[in-house]
């Protein structure tokens, strides 16, 4: 069976990168986990800072597809890893969250985005599902934590 997410308001929302479950990383405090990925484009330190800022994740997210300022040039090959870390870090650090992403067992998750083909399952199921597939390599690691 496939677990979907999508919204935060909807079952196993607090899976979305919306999710209002703070990280700290870099010695930042970042609201969300889209916050934080978002940021990590940009070479401008005064500009990820700006991203941190941001009152809403969706804010934050339009600011990451800004290209008004550089990103860094190997920035899709980086991206899998900065988004593991960030999911990574959640996941430890909110105890709750921990226990329901184990509760899930050994069912696929899948980001219902409709829209996302990279990160998403897409709107047809067809997406790589790149975000699914991370929270389900974050749940083994905490499985053999364990």
């Amino acid at each position: 069976m496939t677990l979907y997410f999508y919204s935060k308001g909807e079952a196993y929302g607090e899976f979305s990168n919306f999710s209002p479950h703070g990280i700290e990383m870099d010695g930042v405090w970042w609201p969300t986990v889209e916050h934080y990925f978002q940021a990590q484009k940009f070479i401008d330190p005064n500009y990820r800072l700006k991203i941190a800022k941001a009152s809403t994740p969706k804010m934050a997210k339009a600011m990451g597809q800004s290209r008004a300022h550089p990103i860094h040039a190997d920035w899709d090959e980086r991206r899998e890893v900065v988004m593991l870390e960030a999911v990574r870090k959640k996941f430890t650090t909110h105890p709750a969250l921990k226990t329901l992403l184990l509760s899930t067992g050994d069912e696929t998750l899948a980001e219902a985005s409709p829209n996302d083909f990279y990160w998403g399952a897409g709107g047809d199921g067809s997406g790589l599902n790149r975000l699914g597939e991370i929270l389900m390599q974050v749940r083994t690691e905490l499985l053999l934590l364990q």
